[in-house]
This record gives structure tokens, sequence and C-alpha cells, in this order.
């Protein structure tokens, strides 16, 4: 008589969870992915119109405001003032807009939106840059309006278009990186009303602590010491030395550098930070 012996059962896959496959994800499709949260972004944009009202309005209101109310204190009147004040409301609009990033992080994460992309395969980064890729089209719009304004003042700059460009994209980068730093806040903060108060804390020190309305050596000793290493300093004399004179100065560099270096530190925050959230 034959005994059969029964075989030993396979090992059953475990199938892996949405976390493994997404360390495990191409450059190429987390490029790709991050591009479809850019889209995605973008349509909720507009569908929502009153997410460009910072990027529209504020650059109009502020380039008009400050020009008449400063110019001819600091510099005598309106017309050799705008050189001065419009790299500096390029500034201080790239920063307001990059704060609306995490407060927006903030308000999807709070109504479950992220949920749903913890449980896909997908980059962890990608939830995080896609909309961060689709501000840069907020960026773009408030630095052309601001110069826009600026021209219809009489404003004149002596770098041409390729001074006027320059100066716009690098606007537009250090708006993109200082991006970061408010992304990151949206991760830890507990409500969009604190990441709004966080910012406004970090933004009016930047802006107005900086050579972006008055020049460095009108100021008291001390606070000259710290304009001159305010990273936002660095950027507004590299956009009025492209746009002003058309030349390419040592501050260009301090400021890539400075975007880098914010970039590098806290986009892995960020994703850390969004990914012990969720």
């Amino acid at each position: 008589m034959t005994t059969l012996v029964a075989p030993e059962p396979a090992a059953t896959a475990t199938r892996p969870t949405p976390e493994e496959l997404a360390r495990h994800v191409s450059l190429r499709a987390t490029v790709a992915q991050t591009l479809s949260m850019a889209w995605r972004a973008t349509l909720k944009m507009r569908r929502n119109p009153e997410q460009f009202f910072d990027v529209t309005i504020q650059p109009l209101l502020f380039t008009a405001m400050f020009a008449y109310i400063f110019g001819g204190a600091v510099s005598g009147d309106v017309a050799s003032y705008l050189p001065i004040v419009i790299p500096g409301v390029l500034a201080q609009t790239a920063l307001t807009a990059c704060m609306a990033t995490g407060v927006q992080l903030r308000e999807d994460m709070d109504k479950g939106v992220f949920d749903r992309f913890k449980s896909l395969p997908i980059a962890r980064i990608a939830p995080l840059a896609g909309p961060m890729v689709a501000d840069l089209l907020r960026y773009s719009l408030a630095a052309v309006l601001t110069v826009a304004v600026g021209l219809a003042m009489g404003f004149r700059p002596g770098g041409g278009v390729l001074g006027v460009v320059g100066g716009i994209v690098l606007t537009v980068a250090a708006g993109w990186s200082l991006a970061w730093i408010f992304t990151w806040l949206g991760t830890v903060a507990r409500t969009a009303q604190s990441v709004q108060g966080i910012s406004m804390m970090i933004l009016f020190p930047l802006t107005f602590l900086s050579n972006a309305y008055v020049p460095v050596d009108t100021l008291p000793g001390w606070l000259a010491a710290f304009v001159k290493v305010n990273p936002v300093s660095h950027v507004v004399s590299a956009v009025r030395a492209l746009m002003n004179d058309g030349t390419v100065t040592g501050e260009v560099g301090w400021a890539l550098l400075g975007c880098a270096v914010v970039v590098a530190v806290f986009a892995p925050l960020a994703v850390r930070s969004y990914g012990r959230k969720m």
C-alpha cells in the first residue's frame, strides 16, 4: 500500500504595501507623478480663481503704494525710487505667494485628501512637489504684473529685456525654494491657521528687515548687520543688478546658493514629516 504524502504548502507571496512600492519608484516615474500632481493643482486653481488674488491684486497695490509713499522720502521722487522698489516688491510678492503653499497643503491634509495619496504606490515627494510646480505659474504671474505696473509708472530697466527676464527667473526660483519651508510647516503644524500665523512671523522680518525698500546705508549699524546677512537682501540685490544694470554679480551666486541650501534642508524634512503624519 502506497502512502501519499501531502506536499508542503508553497510559501505565500506577500503583497508589497504602498509604502514599500513607493520606496522603489524610479526617477522617471517620480517626475511623471509629480507632473500629474501639478496638473491636479492647476485644475484646482482654475476652479478656485480666488487663489490668484494674492498674486494679482497684491503686486498692483504694493507697487503703487510703496512707490508713492516712500519714493519722495527715499529717492526724492517716484521715478528715481522705482529701480529700488520694483525688485523689493518682487521679493515680497514671491514670499507671500509661497506662504500660501503651506496653508493650502495643511487644508488638504485636514480634509483627508492626502489619505488617498498615502494608499497609492507613488513617490512620497510627488504630492508635495506637484502643487509647488503648479505654483510656479502663480509666482510668474505675480512677477510679470509687478514689472508691468512699474513700467506703467515710468520704470525703465537698464538691463533691457534679458535683464528683466533674468530678474523674474531668479525671483521665481527663490520663491519656489523658500516654499519648501512653508511646505514643511504645513506638515508639522496642526491647523491651517497656525501655518498662516507662523508663516507671517517668518515673512515680515525677512521682507521688511531687508534692503527691499530702503538702502542699507540709511539703517542703524545693528540693523544693517542683520540686513546684510538676510537671504532676501541677496535676492533683491541680485535682481536689482540684473534689471537695472544687466550684470551678473556675486549676489546672484549667493542667492542661488541660498536657494539650494533651503531646498536641500527643507525638502527632505517635509517629505519625512509628511510620511510620519500620514
